[in-house]
């Protein structure tokens, strides 16, 4: 296939494209939650310990069918701690940003 300069142009298959699209959703629904950062939403105060990106890992930790993600808090209030698949929302707040 040639551009209309008529440079070949290399044509990227399908599943690469939507492959890419879901890990750009999911990075979105993730947010800014990365190890080390602090955020409340109107469940609570929490830390983020880890973030579980491998799909079929985070179906086993959340025991959900279609989770993508999960990610690892500790609550600040109780110390305990607990996998979440929650999206990031616009009521949520990062309270510590770790780079």
């Amino acid at each position: 296939m040639e551009n209309r300069i008529g440079l070949g142009v290399v044509k990227t298959p399908d599943s690469t494209v939507a492959d890419e699209a879901l890990r750009r959703v999911t990075a979105q629904q993730i947010g800014p939650r990365t190890p080390g950062t602090v955020y409340d939403n109107a469940t609570g105060l929490f830390r983020v310990i880890e973030v579980v990106t491998e799909p079929s890992e985070a179906r086993r930790i959340l025991r959900r069918n279609a989770a993508r993600f999960a990610v690892l808090v500790e609550d600040l209030h109780t110390a305990g701690r607990h996998y979440t698949g929650a999206t990031w929302t616009g009521s949520d707040r990062v309270l510590k940003a770790v780079a």
